[in-house]
């Protein structure tokens, strides 16, 4: 039996990220996609920053992944809502990336998270390189995530649902990673689980996807960090001040 693999294009020059398209023209689907990604993204960062004292290490944010030379070159990346990738400088060449083109950095993304906005079928299909090129088509995101790009874990976050499902690379297959004891998927390379919250984020009510530490504490933005340091301080002058009153009522001058 002869097997016949999809030509590739002839090219003699591999493009960078300079020289690809850095968007397909849509438009981000719904409101909540941009505000999640913060979300994840700025309550990670002091995790990332103590495991990278260096740095080197990105965040995409619905930004490209290019795995194949196409025409155009869209059809051959995929555009995760948001990924992490270890062990990569943050720039290249004094410039931000307009996208990570796996052939020019060769490391795969760490962990991809998609976040449905539809029925979850894009973000689940498994149509083979093989069989789209036959019916004109792309490969489906499931398949080109666990056979081409590698992530060591793939998450599907549908907050209609109030859920996520973790898939975790093994022997080059996608394999459902188990929830632990609080409901939440460890990521043990990295010492934190992901899981869902449901709270107020943003000014908006929702079962907002977030990280945890190992201990199950969760892990907070910078914004939430500053108002429990806000509110301690605010405790302690108010413990001063009664202290202070009661120093008065029994005849005795607080210092300054």
């Amino acid at each position: 039996m002869t097997t016949t693999f999809p030509a590739e294009q002839p090219t003699t020059h591999l493009p960078d990220h300079t020289e690809l398209p850095d968007s397909d023209g849509t438009f981000v689907k719904n409101f909540q996609e941009h505000p999640q990604s913060i979300l994840l993204t700025d309550s990670i960062n002091p995790i990332l920053q103590k495991i990278h004292p260096d740095g080197y290490y990105c965040i995409g944010q619905d930004s490209g992944i290019y795995w194949r030379m196409t025409d155009p070159p869209q059809r051959g990346a995929e555009a995760p809502d948001w990924f992490y990738v270890a062990n990569v400088p943050p720039s290249l060449n004094g410039q931000m990336r307009r996208s990570y083109v796996l052939w020019q950095e060769y490391v795969a993304p760490l962990i991809v998270l998609e976040f449905v906005s539809g029925d979850g079928s894009e973000e689940r299909d498994k149509t083979s390189l093989w069989t789209a090129e036959s019916e004109g088509t792309k490969p489906g995101k499931f398949w080109v995530y666990e056979q081409v790009i590698h992530p060591a874990f793939y998450g599907i976050y549908e907050v209609q649902k109030s859920s996520i499902e973790v898939y975790h690379l093994v022997e080059n297959r996608f394999q459902p990673l188990p929830q632990n004891e609080r409901g939440h998927y460890p990521i043990g390379c990295l010492g934190i689980e992901l899981g869902i919250w449901q709270g107020e984020y943003q000014n908006v009510e929702l079962p907002w996807l977030r990280w945890w530490d190992s201990q199950g504490n969760l892990l907070l933005t910078g914004n939430e960090r500053a108002e429990i340091e806000y509110q301690r301080a605010e405790m302690e002058a108010q413990r001063a001040e009664r202290l202070a009153a009661q120093l008065r009522a029994l005849g005795v001058t607080p210092e300054d």
